[in-house]
């Protein structure tokens, strides 16, 4: 794992103190003049973090915007070393405790998700964790089981790099499986509770996948015609 430089958390600490003047000034203008009663200070203080968080995600889009992280290996000592850094404070900092917590409701976190830059359609939930949104794509109705987990970055010693993660329509992804950088799952598939995705695995459309390492085991496709017969395994 590469070190964070002091610029970088410099940069990062910049935004964040932007995000929190601008939440107190925020804040202050739209609530500072009512009579809060009893619970004034816990109202404020609750608007104020969500502000912060409001002014932190479009710092944080506002950066990608103009700094974008790109796919592929992140060189040593480079530009994009340096914007990955900062990104990643934003996350380990502000986002993943969010993300990690359990506590926001799964609807809510869908607009997280899509706020932070993950691409999901219609209808599309998860309630497990996507790493690195801007890297992952989720067609619509489509389910990420809880405690499931999107992995799009590839830390191996001194290497980083990102590959993106891309689902198809009506996926169902089972709790706790972990999906790892640059797999494509097709339409109509299925990842088993537990299996482990390993990088670069493609999975068909109406696949059924499941173990550690995960591996086909059949189709859906076979399930939804005949549903008394269990799905075949090579």
């Amino acid at each position: 794992m590469r070190k964070i430089q002091g610029t970088q958390v410099a940069t990062f600490l910049t935004f964040l103190l932007v995000a929190i003047a601008g939440s107190i000034t925020t804040t202050g203008v739209l609530l500072g003049g009512l009579p809060l009663g009893d619970f004034r200070g816990v109202i404020l203080v609750g608007v104020g973090i969500v502000l912060l968080y409001v002014y932190a995600v479009v710092l944080y889009r506002l950066f990608l915007r103009f700094f974008p992280l790109r796919t592929g290996e992140i060189p040593e000592g480079s530009s994009q070393e340096f914007i990955y850094h900062v990104y990643l404070l934003f996350f380990l900092i502000l986002f993943y405790p969010v993300m990690r917590s359990g506590l926001m409701p799964v609807p809510l976190m869908r607009l997280v998700y899509l706020a932070l830059g993950a691409r999901l359609g219609a209808n599309t939930y998860s309630s497990g964790i996507i790493l690195d949104p801007i890297f992952v794509s989720i067609g619509s109705n489509s389910i990420v089981g809880q405690y499931a987990l999107l992995v799009p970055h590839v830390i191996e010693g001194s290497k980083l790099a990102h590959y993106p993660i891309r689902v198809g329509n009506n996926v169902t992804i089972g709790a706790g499986a972990t999906i790892l950088a640059g797999v494509t799952i097709g339409d109509d598939a299925i990842v088993s509770t537990g299996a482990v995705v390993t990088k670069e695995t493609q999975i068909g459309a109406g696949e059924i996948w499941g173990g550690v390492p995960a591996r086909m085991l059949g189709r859906a496709s076979l399930a939804k015609d005949n549903p008394q017969e269990p799905a075949r395994t090579h």
